[in-house]
C-alpha cells in the first residue's frame, strides 16, 4: 500500500481529522472512491482477527472486573494462569481505540506467560468504551491525562492487593496507551518495570522521577512518535534510568496491532513480543 495512505490514516487516527475530511483525501490518493471499500478494509482494525488466544482458552481464568479509581469505578477485563497461586501482574494499557477484543487478547497473551494481567478501561469516567472505535477515538480526547494515570496508580494499587497477585506490577501499553506508561513511570515509584509500544515521549525535564527499568519499543517509518526518540533517550541517560530502545526498521506505527492488516508487521510484532515478555519476566521476579 502508498505509504501516503497508510500516513494519511495515521493522521486521521491521532490529529485527528474528520472522517469526510480523511475520505476525501483517501479517495484523492487512491485515484477515485473504487478503491476505497478495499483499502479500508485492508487499514482499518478487524476486531474478528484479535483471536491468538481465546476467550474459553481452559488455561485462564478471564473476566469483567471493577476497581475503584480517581474518578470513580474503572471497568477492566483482568486474566490470569488458573494453576498459578501468586504471581506478578501488568497492567494492559489500550490504544486511542479503548478496551477493545485486541487489547482483550494481549491480556490473554500476557496470562499465558504466567502473568495476572488487568486491562482498564480509561473511558470508563466516560461511559465505557463505545463500539464505534472513532467515537473511543473522539473520547480519548476528552479525557483529563492527569486522572487518568491516577486511574492507573489505583489499578496498581488493586492488583496489590488481588488474591493471585505476587504484588510486583509492571505495565505494557500501546500507542496512546504506551504515552500513558511513560506517565505512570513519572508517578509511580512503585511501578516495577514498563514497556511501551510507539508511545509518544513525556516531558524531558521530568524524566529525573522514573524509577522504573524501561522497554521502549519504536516503528522505523512512525516519524510522529520518532521525533521525541532523542530527547527522550538523552533525559533517561542523564538521570540514570535503565531502558533500552528497540526500533523496528522499515515497520509503520500499530505494527503490533495484528487487527490492522496492513500496518501490522509479524516479524517486528513477534520479536518486540518476546522482547516484552522475556523483560517483564526478569524485572517483576
Amino acid at each position: 500500500m502508498d505509504q501516503r495512505i497508510i500516513d494519511l490514516y495515521d493522521e486521521y487516527t491521532h490529529a485527528p481529522l474528520p472522517r469526510r475530511v480523511f475520505l476525501e483525501r483517501l479517495t484523492a490518493l487512491a485515484g477515485g472512491a473504487a478503491a476505497i471499500p478495499a483499502i479500508l478494509a485492508a487499514i482499518e482494525p478487524n476486531y474478528a482477527r484479535a483471536a491468538i488466544v481465546g476467550a474459553d482458552d481452559t488455561r485462564l481464568a478471564a473476566e469483567r472486573v471493577s476497581f475503584q479509581g480517581a474518578t470513580g469505578d474503572v471497568a477492566g477485563y483482568l486474566a490470569r494462569p488458573k494453576l498459578a497461586d501468586k504471581a506478578p501482574a501488568v497492567i494492559v494499557i489500550h490504544e486511542n481505540r479503548g478496551l477493545n477484543a485486541y487489547i482483550e487478547d494481549v491480556t490473554r497473551r500476557l496470562a499465558t506467560e504466567g502473568f495476572v494481567a488487568l486491562a482498564p478501561d480509561l473511558l470508563s469516567p466516560l461511559g465505557g468504551t463505545p463500539q464505534d472505535p472513532d467515537k473511543a477515538r473522539d473520547m480519548i480526547g476528552q479525557l483529563d491525562g492527569d486522572k487518568a494515570v491516577n486511574n492507573l496508580i489505583a489499578a496498581m494499587s488493586h492488583l496489590m492487593a488481588y488474591r493471585y497477585s505476587s504484588g510486583k506490577i509492571g505495565a505494557v501499553g500501546f500507542c496512546w496507551g504506551g504515552g500513558m506508561v511513560n506517565r505512570l513511570a513519572l508517578k509511580a515509584p512503585d511501578l516495577g518495570a514498563g514497556v511501551a509500544f510507539y508511545g509518544p515521549a513525556p516531558d524531558p525535564a521530568l524524566v529525573t522521577a522514573v524509577k522504573a527499568p524501561l522497554m521502549l519499543h519504536y516503528a522505523g517509518l512512525d516519524e510522529r512518535i520518532n521525533a521525541g526518540i532523542p530527547a527522550y533517550d538523552e533525559a533517561l541517560k542523564k538521570a540514570g534510568v535503565e531502558h533500552q530502545i528497540h526500533m523496528y526498521e522499515g515497520v509503520n506505527h500499530a505494527f503490533h496491532n495484528d487487527t490492522s492488516a496492513e500496518r501490522y508487521n509479524q516479524e517486528a510484532a513477534d520479536l518486540a513480543w518476546k522482547r516484552t515478555v522475556e523483560f517483564l519476566k526478569a524485572k517483576l521476579q
